[in-house]
């Protein structure tokens, strides 16, 4: 009986083996074959960037920062000092909207750096860095993705802002031209917190250094009250702020002014965070 099944398995090991592929079979298979074209750069990080926006699907939290966050500082600060600034909170309203709108988008470009850096923690970047994609388009992906959530902070903002009194002379021409500028400087101020999601050590730390390097920046600028009324070594810093400079032209477009100087400023500082924090996140990144 024992000797009868061991020729059985026997024959049976025997026919499996002649019916297994070979090695060079398998290798002509997966070898031979026509690779599949490369994704393109653009191709790559718009992928990257609907990833981030699938994020928000799941964890729908992330949009309490660009919604509720955005009503509480328009009504904060138009009846806290609309009457004690301008007199009257639809005087104040007209002047503040822009300014705290760039205030509000550049102070949450600081999540594309925790979203960095809470990627790194769950090793999500070292899948990343093994496939054959542009280098950078992961990082793209995520400025793209918040860019997302940028706009939609501007939309919430000024819906807010008209039932409060707010109306751009610049009709919607000038608030489109506004937020478009806004969004290229965001765009190239988001590098800095990349930079920094990928160089510290816990998202704590990111959001840390965000809020000492945000909280100077914003108020030390033209967003709530007109720099001519501050000390003169203090006029210095803030007309020369990038915030002020951004500031003022997406002011000045929703008024339906054309500020060429104060958008060829905003532009430069956009272009040269993006050359510089790119530069360096680009660095990190392939070194970590």
């Amino acid at each position: 009986m024992s000797t009868a099944t061991t020729t059985k398995a026997t024959k049976d090991l025997d026919e499996i083996s002649l019916e297994a592929p070979r090695a060079e079979h398998l290798a002509s298979v997966l070898v031979g074959q026509e690779r599949p074209p490369k994704p393109s750069a653009l191709s790559a990080s718009v992928t990257f960037g609907w990833r981030a926006m699938l994020k928000i699907k799941h964890v729908p939290e992330q949009l309490f920062d660009v919604t509720a966050f955005p009503i509480m500082m328009v009504l904060m600060y138009t009846y806290l000092f609309g009457g004690a600034l301008a007199g009257s909170t639809q005087e104040y309203i007209q002047f503040l909207l822009p300014g705290i709108l760039t205030m509000s988008i550049v102070m949450i470009t600081m999540y594309t750096g925790v979203a960095v850096n809470t990627d790194i923690e769950k090793g999500v970047f070292d899948r990343f860095r093994t496939l054959p994609i542009w280098r950078p388009a992961p990082m793209v992906g995520y400025l793209l993705g918040d860019l997302v959530r940028y706009v939609i902070a501007s939309v919430v903002m000024l819906g807010v802002g008209m039932i409060v009194g707010y109306r751009p002379d610049g009709g919607i021409v000038g608030v489109v031209l506004g937020i478009l500028l806004l969004m290229v400087f965001a765009f190239g101020f988001s590098w800095t917190w990349t930079m920094f999601g990928l160089l510290l050590r816990s998202e704590k730390s990111v959001m840390g250094v965000s809020m000492m390097v945000l909280f100077p920046l914003t108020f030390m600028s033209n967003i709530f009250v007109d720099p001519k009324t501050m000390p003169g070594w203090l006029q210095a810093f803030v007309n020369n702020s990038p915030v002020t400079h951004v500031s003022t032209a997406v002011r000045e477009l929703m008024a339906g002014e054309w500020p060429a100087a104060d958008i060829a400023w905003s532009l430069g500082w956009a272009g040269a965070l993006t050359v510089v924090f790119g530069a360096i996140t680009m660095r990190l990144y392939n070194r970590k």
